[in-house]
């Protein structure tokens, strides 16, 4: 008689309610997103719908600031807003919807512009973990730009306007640990193993045993076995893509079966040659950022992650190796073997761990901070991905926009290339700021303010000493759409923005850097560094 499953853990509400996005993010993840505090600057249907995007997995409060009131346009591009609503304040509306549909989290509303509430109380935004800019002017956008660069708080700039979208990251500083790679080849360490696990290796000869033995050897034993065996012969281990077709045929020709007839561990070895050779070095991207200042030049105020970097590169000097994964990809091998080899793997990687966690704890006394400050799981973490580490440090937006040059040499290439887009909205915002209205907004308006706007986005391209690059039938097709949003094409761009946002609070998945643009009509999207 078979004995009964186990039981699976028991699960609570919340548990049930996010147990898809638990599965992307992890626990830890999670409760960064529920202890994250959002503000979105303008509650149309662009930030209205980034919103619940936010809310409905879990973000732990939303203000909005707004001072406009609902208008008969909201009510045709924000499903949030109500014809009830007409004529009262657009924030307290949007957030009497959005806090609907999560009861967990908190939704607060400020009914004055963004203007009136930085005149009033400078710092009140150094409260939050982001700041979202839906449509916001420039003459706004660049001193709130200034102030959330030197705050270090990342700022989310957007705009949704007929079939058009552009999003525009900006983080002065932004850290990952865990990357989630689409692709993560097996960490074994076979070509410069540990004495533990090369003991436990080389007790083992496949030559002396017979075919039922070797069909319970793990691959990774397997593999050792032919790669010392290459190593003997050659006098080092393969590197070239010759080399290592050579090391898979001593696999799978080997002298106790045909290829045909081969154990399904031997297979698995062969196709372990070429995610498993030559994976002990050190990345560029990972050498870099132990060559970083803010690696070397640690202060009470340094973040987390460089702490634990600090310590990191420590251990990599002294083993030549970053710290080791601990884990084993699942193969064909009798449960026995398997498990010792796994326990050797996890007991190895427990030990790096708390050998880092201690030159984290005395990095921390160091520099005067509680020596509990980081804990023993998070350093578990950071070593377990040592080799995702990311860093990306991008510019202001303010001296995007007051910079006399922007380079986009290399995008101009294309003359199809979506760059002509931002340079037309671009365009667009100072168009807004000079004549204080979308262009086209009014019907009988359309052909004199494409001819402005092309005027304007002339001085604008003078400015940068760029030729044109613009068409004339986009700039037509901008001043028809005057100034108008669509639900769909905002909802889609919203859904865009979350993801950047849900990035940047958990410290994890790589950022967009940093400029994103949208076009619905051809249903093609690019990103741009500028």
């Amino acid at each position: 008689m078979s004995s009964p499953a186990p039981k699976s853990p028991e699960q609570n509400e919340k548990t049930r309610r996010y147990d898809r996005q638990l599965r992307l993010w992890g626990d830890h993840g999670q409760q960064l997103l529920e202890n994250a505090k959002v503000c979105l600057i303008n509650a149309n249907a662009l930030g209205t719908e980034i919103l619940k995007s936010l809310v409905l997995p879990g973000i732990g409060a939303f203000t909005i600031i707004d001072g406009e009131k609902v208008t008969q346009e909201d009510i045709g591009s924000n499903f949030f807003l109500d014809s009830e609503s007409v004529g009262t304040s657009r924030a307290q509306a949007a957030t009497q919807s959005l806090i609907e549909l999560n009861q967990e989290v908190v939704g607060d509303y400020i009914d004055e512009s963004l203007e009136n509430v930085m005149a009033q109380n400078q710092d009140f935004l150094g409260s939050f973990t982001v700041v979202i800019a839906s449509c916001l002017p420039e003459k706004m956008l660049i001193p709130l730009s200034k102030q959330l660069w030197e705050a270090g708080i990342p700022l989310i700039s957007c705009r949704s306007i007929g079939f058009l979208g552009y999003i525009r990251l900006q983080v002065r500083e932004h850290t990952v640990i865990e990357t989630h790679p689409d692709n993560e080849n097996p960490d074994l360490r076979l070509e410069n193993p540990w004495p533990a696990l090369k003991e436990h290796l080389d007790k083992i000869d496949i030559s002396t045993l017979d075919k039922k033995e070797r069909s319970h050897v793990p691959a990774v034993v397997i593999l050792y076995y032919y790669l010392k065996k290459f190593h003997n012969q050659h006098g080092h281990y393969p590197i070239t893509r010759q080399e290592k077709n050579e090391l898979r045929q001593m696999i799978l020709k080997n002298n106790f079966e045909e290829e045909f007839n081969l154990e399904e561990n031997f297979k698995e070895a062969s196709q372990f040659v070429n995610t498993a050779i030559g994976q002990a070095k050190i990345p560029a991207s990972i050498q870099a950022i132990f060559d970083d200042e803010q690696c070397s030049n640690l202060t009470e105020n340094s973040p987390s992650f460089w702490i634990m970097t600090s310590a990191l590169r420590e251990l990599v000097q002294s083993e030549g190796q970053l710290p080791l994964r601990g884990s084993l990809p699942d193969m064909a091998a009798d449960t026995t073997s398997y498990v010792a080899l796994q326990q050797l793997y996890q007991k190895r990687a427990q030990e790096q761990v708390e050998a880092v966690h201690r030159r984290v704890t005395q990095i921390l006394r160091n520099l005067n901070q509680p020596a509990d400050a980081i804990t023993e799981a998070e350093v578990k973490l950071f070593c377990k991905h040592a080799n995702q580490l990311y860093v990306v440090r991008g510019t202001c937006i303010a001296d995007e926009y007051q910079r006399n040059s922007v380079d986009m040499g290399s995008y101009l290439e294309d003359p199809d290339s979506l760059i002509m887009y931002y340079v037309i909205l671009r365009g667009l915002d100072r168009f807004v700021s000079e004549f204080n209205v979308y262009p086209g907004q009014f019907d009988d308006q359309v052909e004199p303010d494409v001819l402005k706007l092309k005027s304007t986005i002339g001085k604008l391209l003078t400015e940068w000493g760029c030729a044109p690059i613009y068409r004339d039938e986009r700039v037509h097709e901008v001043c028809r759409y005057g100034g108008a949003e669509l639900h769909s094409i905002s909802s889609t761009l919203a859904g865009c923005a979350a993801h950047e946002i849900i990035k940047l609070i958990t410290h994890q998945y790589k950022p967009l850097n940093n400029t994103f643009i949208y076009d619905a009509i051809t249903s093609s999207s690019a990103t741009f560094v500028l």
